[in-house]
């Protein structure tokens, strides 16, 4: 891992000091994965066995629904984290996908070797707890937005919100993360300023 990779790696864990000698071991534990677009991740029913951190690219987590239509949950971009995180702690089989949108690099750390973390390194207790706590509102907030905000609100304020990465994924995620038509995003999309 180069030291422009480490760094970016390190920004996402800014609760954690880690000596030389413990940034060494925290390399190690990583390795890169990389995929191309509309490459499967992680499929259901499988389990997921890393955590990842995405360098480059685009990821979308779905269910199919019952018309096999894809149902998007949420995405990951450079900077964030990735993976199917209740399958990969609890080490039980993927209720969802992961698939990259967009040719994607990641780092990625097994189990074990994130379980490590936090045994070697107190730090890693107080990362872990604004990590999931960010976690569980993110999706509280999502829930309430789409459970009270219109097709047109819920577009102006994902639109507001997300990096510039997120902007040029295929507009079918969009839509279905939105939970609007594929048509009702195109038409906001070309009427609504933001």
């Amino acid at each position: 891992m180069d030291d422009e990779i480490f760094l970016q790696l390190k920004a996402f864990f800014p609760q954690v000091s880690l000596t030389e000698q413990e940034a060494h071991h925290f390399k190690s534990l990583w390795s890169v994965k990389t995929f191309n677009q509309y490459d499967l991740i992680t499929e259901a029913g499988s389990v997921e066995r890393y955590f990842y951190f995405v360098l480059e690219g685009v990821q979308a987590i779905y269910i199919l629904n019952e018309k096999g239509e894809k149902v998007v949950l949420g995405f990951s971009y450079s900077g964030s984290p990735s993976g199917v995180f209740d399958s990969f702690i609890a080490q039980s089989p993927s209720l969802t996908f992961l698939e990259a949108l967009k040719p994607s690099k990641m780092l990625a750390i097994t189990l074990s070797n994130y379980q490590s973390l936090f045994e070697n390194y107190p730090d890693f207790h107080k990362w872990g707890h604004q990590f999931f706590q960010d976690i569980l509102f993110g999706r509280l907030y999502r829930e309430v937005e789409l459970l009270t905000l219109t097709a047109e609100q819920r577009y102006v304020a994902f639109m507001q919100r997300c990096p510039e990465e997120l902007k040029v994924i295929p507009q079918k995620y969009l839509a279905s993360y939105l939970n609007m038509k594929p048509e009702t995003f195109s038409r906001l999309r070309a009427s609504v300023m933001y």
